[in-house]
């Protein structure tokens, strides 16, 4: 018998007021009680997720306010698009501290830090979450994030040449530490070894770095790395670095496309094992007792999304003023400066069909062009069964909808589900985040 392949499965939200579903706050159910600014509210979906036995919990971000749309920032905060928004690695103490088991992903950028600093950083998460912690690797794509930080966007293949240089800093001082570099002889009063804490010395095009990297090994000794490139550069740089890839793909043909793809490259190219990228793919559930019941839902949560404010995220997230456009434009006749690899899951959104300007938006706000698991719990395991034996999913990304009880319900209903059909675990049998990632 062939043995079933199991899902990962993690949480996909921002340390914001508004995650990935724009106008999900004015839903009945969202945040009734909770308050997003408060630790209580992380630690009580921290727990949900721990309860379900998902991988981690990922914590989206950006930099500065979607500010494309109209020139202005404005849509954006009148309609509450991913704004406001906290930095997102404010949150995994209260997370470690709620939680033993899950992981936490943290999308922090490399665009105005210095790799010495992040390194540095994240070592010193991953060494107090005890080795929980995943970075996804970002280098920064929006005009606002650039005229915020008051620094001139860089041409794409320069991003990826500094990217790869950043990478390299990174591993450098990640792995200049010994093993056994801590004596710890109190009689002697030695702490460590000098020699085996190796110097960094690194000249480049981009970066100097002459220094110890300051923390002592973590757990796992360097994050995992989490990448969500789609672009022909993209995929190259998660095919030679990431541990796990995040892509948002509309249709099982995409799914299969990329999967096949990224196998080839890490293979092939950069001479890596087989399977060793974990596919995860996006997806959103609503499920309910009923189809009846679920389809319900789902309509009261596409009621929330605003016109504008879908309009104003989709061109911040593409780089691209949509509001030059008719309404009735079709997108496939557009072409967006930014992130063209995550466009596609919009222009492939209806399976073929010519999708409009207002239809592109109103898909993206509603959940990043991902596919969208409507019904019973058995209707939406059926789902994710398709895309674990035919699209070369490893896993999902499941996006909010309300919360936490979209959270709830998924743990409530759909787990037992995957469970019973043997596709996920019944129990944690490890405490790194790699390790989970790693266990199937």
């Amino acid at each position: 018998m062939t043995r079933k392949k199991k899902a990962h499965l993690l949480g996909f939200m921002q340390n914001g007021f508004n995650s990935h579903s724009t106008g999900m706050w004015r839903h009945p159910r969202d945040k009734v009680n909770w308050d997003y600014g408060d630790y209580a509210y992380w630690q009580h979906i921290a727990r949900v997720l721990e309860r379900g036995l998902f991988d981690a919990l990922f914590i989206a971000d950006q930099l500065a306010p979607y500010s494309t749309f109209q020139g202005s920032s404005d849509a954006s905060v009148k309609y509450a698009v991913q704004f406001p928004c906290n930095e997102p690695s404010t949150i995994v103490p209260a997370v470690a501290t709620a939680t033993s088991r899950l992981g936490i992903g943290v999308t922090l950028s490399t665009a105005f830090e210095h790799p010495y600093s992040m390194s540095r950083r994240l070592s010193s998460l991953d060494y107090q979450s005890g080795g929980r912690i995943a970075w996804n690797i970002v280098s920064s794509f929006s005009h606002g994030e650039w005229n915020a930080y008051g620094v001139d966007g860089r041409e794409r293949s320069d991003r990826y040449e500094r990217l790869e240089e950043y990478m390299e800093v990174c591993y450098k001082l990640w792995r200049s530490w010994d093993d056994d570099a801590i004596i710890a002889d109190k009689r002697a009063g030695i702490y460590a070894d000098p020699a085996k804490i190796h110097e960094v010395e690194h000249e480049g095009r981009f970066f100097r770095c002459k220094g110890r990297h300051f923390v002592p090994p973590s757990p796992q000794r360097q994050p995992v790395l989490w990448q969500a490139g789609s672009s022909d550069r993209g995929r190259d740089f998660a095919a030679k670095h990431a541990e796990a890839v995040f892509a948002v793909l509309p249709t099982l043909d995409r799914m299969k496309e990329y999967s096949g793809d990224l196998e080839k490259r890490a293979v092939g190219r950069f001479g890596r094992a087989p399977n060793s990228v974990k596919r995860i793919f996006g997806l959103q559930t609503v499920v309910g007792e009923s189809r009846a019941e679920a389809q319900e839902k789902f309509e009261r949560i596409k009621e929330c999304i605003p016109l504008e404010g879908a309009l104003a995220w989709i061109s911040g997230h593409f780089g691209l003023d949509f509001s030059r456009y008719s309404l009735d434009e079709y997108v496939s006749n557009i072409e967006v400066p930014g992130i063209q690899g995550l466009f596609e899951s919009i222009v492939y959104a209806k399976n073929g069909a010519p999708v409009t300007v207002r239809e592109a938006a109103l898909i993206y706000a509603q959940g990043m062009g991902m596919p969208v698991a409507v019904g019973t719990a058995s209707d939406i395991v059926d789902q994710m069964e398709t895309y674990l034996d035919e699209g070369g999913a490893d896993g999902f990304m499941l996006a909010t909808t309300f919360t936490p009880g979209c959270y709830e319900e998924f743990v409530d209903w759909v787990v037992p589900e995957l469970q019973r059909r043997d596709r996920f675990r019944k129990n944690y049998s490890g405490t790194t985040l790699r390790h989970h990632l790693q266990e199937y």
